[in-house]
């Protein structure tokens, strides 16, 4: 199997269904009340497969001239790295991080969410320097890869004066930020670490077979598909119950209440 036709988020969406697999489906009233049908455990999975999505369908329109690969195995455990990018501009290493509706700050070697320290910079470095490591020997010379965090619907993203360490970019800003890299592979030389790269083996070093972890992607995409629309009905009728409540306090004030029963049906 060649990496390239490995989809965006097969690692996470394969670790996602293997935490939900692990919850107890909910019963005809609590769908119908908006229930989640996300457990606890599957949560963080689920907003790291909707951030590598995002990012990937981002990616699709990047010219023929890079290589994209996604969820890439690496080492003999279950360790990936979102996404490896090879093109005219360098070979890039990029770790997403979907962190909707939150802050972030990144300068020097700091990346913090919500005022918190992250590990996002120090890992970063370290698939990146990895990823030079493994394409070098693959391809008999020296390839440097740069690591980048790639963040995904942040509320903020602002930087400090130092400048980061590694190069933190809003999934919006993520082509042009690529497109304005220069030029330093020629074609011959993107091509040779692409098909590198698109070989599960040399991710590997050599400690095991050429396979790749996880079940089928297609099939696992589509059952992720299907728990997806629920995840987005459920909040559908949470949001309707919510409003349903507001309208009934608003309509209890002024005496109303014939309109309930329609906004009622409407939910159901």
């Amino acid at each position: 199997m060649s990496l390239a036709d490995r989809p965006a988020a097969a690692s996470v969406i394969t670790e996602f269904l293997r935490a939900q697999a692990q919850a107890p489906r909910h019963g005809p009233v609590a769908r119908i009340f908006g229930r989640s049908p996300l457990s606890v455990d599957s949560r963080p999975w689920y907003k790291g497969s909707l951030g590598e999505i995002e990012v990937g369908h981002i990616l699709q329109r990047l010219d023929e001239r890079w290589t994209v690969l996604h969820a890439v195995p690496v080492g003999a455990n279950n360790a990936d790295i979102d996404h490896v990018l090879i093109g005219p501009g360098g070979v890039f290493t990029l770790n997403t991080k979907n962190h909707s509706g939150q802050r972030v700050f990144a300068g020097g070697g700091a990346f913090r969410v919500n005022g918190h320290a992250t590990q996002h910079v120090r890992n970063s470095q370290h698939e990146a320097a990895r990823a030079g490591r493994l394409l070098s020997a693959a391809v008999g010379r020296q390839v440097e890869a740069t690591p980048v965090i790639v963040v995904v619907r942040a509320k903020h993203l602002t930087f400090g004066r130092d400048r980061p360490k590694v190069a933190a970019v809003a999934s919006t800003q993520l082509l042009r930020w690529l497109q304005k890299r220069p030029m330093l592979l020629e074609s011959a030389d993107v091509a040779a670490i692409a098909h590198a790269a698109a070989t599960p083996h040399v991710w590997r070093a050599g400690r095991a077979p050429d396979l790749v972890p996880g079940g089928d992607p297609s099939e696992e995409r589509s059952r992720f598909s299907v728990l997806h629309s629920e995840v987005v009905q459920a909040r559908r009728r949470a949001r309707g119950w919510m409003l349903l409540a507001m309208a009934g306090a608003g309509a209890a004030a002024f005496g109303t209440l014939a309109a309930l029963p329609d906004l009622l049906l409407a939910l159901l």
